[in-house]
């Protein structure tokens, strides 16, 4: 007997990938897993009941899946972001980007 399970991720005509049910963009997740360090419990919390662990792993999962994109568009979103703003607002998250080698 074969199992299904749902994969919580689906991707738009953009090729965007989001958590189904919900507005929230798979790299939304990833960017709070790895620039702020938070865990999976810590999402969940911060999420408030708006994510469930499954679709949290899930995408994990995908983003760990396809972490070299993922990382190209970080650190594309973020280039043009220091193009667009001054670099003098650095935040913690992209400080923590910048000492895990994510960000240049």
């Amino acid at each position: 007997m074969s199992t299904i399970s749902p994969s919580h991720i689906h991707m738009d005509e953009r090729h965007v990938a989001w958590i189904d049910d919900t507005n929230i963009k798979v790299i939304e997740v990833a960017l709070e897993h790895i620039a702020h360090g938070s865990s999976s419990d810590e999402i969940f919390e911060q999420h408030n009941g708006y994510l469930t662990m499954a679709q949290i792993h899930a995408a994990l999962m995908h983003y760990y899946d396809h972490q070299a994109e993922y990382d190209a568009e970080i650190d594309r979103q973020l280039r043009e972001y220091d193009r667009l703003h001054s670099r003098d607002h650095d935040s913690p998250g992209r400080r923590r980007l910048r000492e895990l080698g994510k960000l240049s």
